[in-house]
């Protein structure tokens, strides 16, 4: 079967994606890029990040010497609207306007955080003690933002690399709290209700099971997460973390949960960089339960990495096409990914002796 074109589902989001592994045997004649240089100092004195530094508007970064999170200067979301910017809830669209453009007003909030004072230093460098300290910053954040009553979900995410919209190279991720539960997770938060009220058993620990029992897709395994590339994977070096247990959210981890968390973010972020030697690109968050006063056992906190290069450091996967206007498609299989993955160093190319 995965030597031919094929479907596979994706249980999380009810979605499909065309696996044709035949095709990852033709030439390459598209576009071909620089890789950017990697020489970043550990500090750049026109950097916003950086500590010291002036921001927009002329606010100054303090001279932090750990994580540093502060309100975004361009938020894409504002915690409070006047009345007349009040967009009415669906139900209470007037008769002037078509339900067919309906809208409803989004409160937030947007916050960045600095994973170090070190300008040159992305997750995979820095030590497994450092990583625990993002972890625990990306709780605190979790935790205030979800104390607000307008916030009912906290998305953590990282856009790693200039191709994935990265603005700047100090590395960096970011947390937007929204008044609704956003579409993904909203998908995520059905499929996983509908399968728990059905079997009384979570989703994603009956999926991490099976992959256990069969093994070609896992990548690496501690006491407390998984990280393995799924079944359904759309990206060509897709992969996702599992937490083992009842876990739903970043604010109920033990201390040795965030300790094998970061363990198995170092692990997966070293590899990608080993991949193609190169600072990887990806987009990444965690998919954490929502906060909206109800109870969530179906629920199991999970990270996702979708990260863009497919066939070297300068050629990149598109969503063009057919994906845009048909449903997503791949070439290497699953399975294939998780072999090159696994089959890597622990040690970030940059500390190989060569």
């Amino acid at each position: 079967m995965f030597d031919t074109p094929h479907r596979r589902f994706n249980p999380l989001t009810g979605e499909s994606v065309l696996v044709s592994p035949h095709r990852a045997k033709r030439p390459w004649l598209g576009q071909v890029e620089k890789t950017p240089p990697e020489n970043l100092p550990s500090y750049d004195p026109t950097c916003y990040l950086c500590p010291r530094n002036e921001r927009a508007g002329g606010l100054k970064n303090p001279d932090y010497e750990s994580t540093f999170v502060f309100d975004n200067d361009f938020s894409a979301l504002l915690p409070d609207q006047t009345p007349e910017h009040i967009i009415p809830q669906r139900s209470e669209v007037d008769a002037s306007n078509h339900p067919l453009l309906a809208s409803v007003s989004e409160r937030g909030l947007c916050r960045v955080v600095c994973f170090s004072p070190r300008h040159d230093l992305t997750l995979p460098e820095l030590d497994n003690a450092a990583i625990e300290n993002v972890i625990a910053t990306w709780t605190e954040q979790t935790v205030d933002l979800s104390s607000k009553d307008f916030i009912h979900y906290v998305q953590v995410f990282e856009n790693k690399g200039a191709i994935m919209g990265c603005s700047n190279p100090h590395p960096h991720s970011q947390i937007w709290a929204t008044e609704h539960i956003p579409v993904e997770p909203a998908k995520e938060l059905e499929r996983q209700k509908a399968y728990f009220n059905k079997n009384g058993r979570t989703l994603l620990s009956d999926y991490l099971a099976e992959e256990h029992k069969r093994k070609e897709r896992i990548l690496f395994s501690n006491d407390h997460f998984t990280a393995l590339v799924p079944y359904w994977a759309v990206w060509p070096f897709e992969t996702i973390i599992i937490a083992h247990g009842n876990v739903t959210r970043l604010d109920e981890l033990t201390s040795a949960e965030v300790s094998a968390l970061a363990d198995i973010l170092k692990r997966v972020t070293t590899h990608y960089d080993n991949l193609f030697e190169v600072s990887f690109p990806y987009s990444m968050g965690f998919h954490q339960a929502p906060f909206d006063d109800q109870p969530h056992p179906e629920w199991t906190l999970h990270a996702h990495f979708y990260p863009p290069l497919l066939r070297s450091a300068t050629v990149r996967k598109f969503m063009v096409g057919y994906e845009m206007l048909a449903m997503p498609q791949r070439d290497i299989t699953p399975e294939s990914a998780a072999e090159r993955l696994r089959s890597l160093s622990d040690t970030h190319y940059k500390h190989e002796s060569h």
